[in-house]
């Protein structure tokens, strides 16, 4: 089982990753973080009751990694429910590296089978209700455990 520790300047969130249903898509964070990309990185854009969303290596909502992925959009996990990690996009497989973690199911649901659904935070969900816009993630280290 893969887990990352996103550890930002508010606190640290451990999320376990939807690997069966995601497998694409969690490779790609997990490469990317493993490469430090995501490392000194902003959240820059904090809805409240919506999303934290990061992982935009020029800040403005527009960067990414240099390619796309595809959506994930099957299996069993694929509903924004609080402290869901999801992939942000501009459209279908417009995808790369910016992410978004939910603060609620009430005002997440349309997202559901729109963006891809690739882990939760299991430790630390209070951190999501502390970041504010422009505030860094520090790193983001990925463990590998035989769970």
């Amino acid at each position: 089982m893969l887990t990352a520790e996103i550890k930002t300047v508010k606190g640290t969130m451990k999320v376990h990753f939807y690997e069966k249903d995601a497998p694409n898509t969690v490779k790609n964070f997990v490469d990317l973080s493993r490469k430090g990309f995501y490392d000194g990185l902003t959240f820059h854009r904090v809805i409240p009751d919506f999303v934290i969303q990061g992982g935009c290596p020029d800040g403005t909502g527009m960067g990414g990694p240099g390619y796309r992925i595809k959506c994930e959009l099957d299996g069993d996990n694929q509903y924004h429910d609080r402290g869901v990690l999801s992939m942000a996009h501009a459209g279908r497989d417009t995808g790369g590296s910016q992410f978004f973690i939910c603060h609620s199911r009430q005002n997440t649901a349309h997202l559901d089978r729109n963006h891809t659904c690739f882990g939760k935070v299991v430790e630390g969900i209070e951190v999501i209700d502390l970041i504010r816009a422009g505030d860094r993630i520090e790193k983001i280290t990925i463990t590998e455990t035989n769970e």
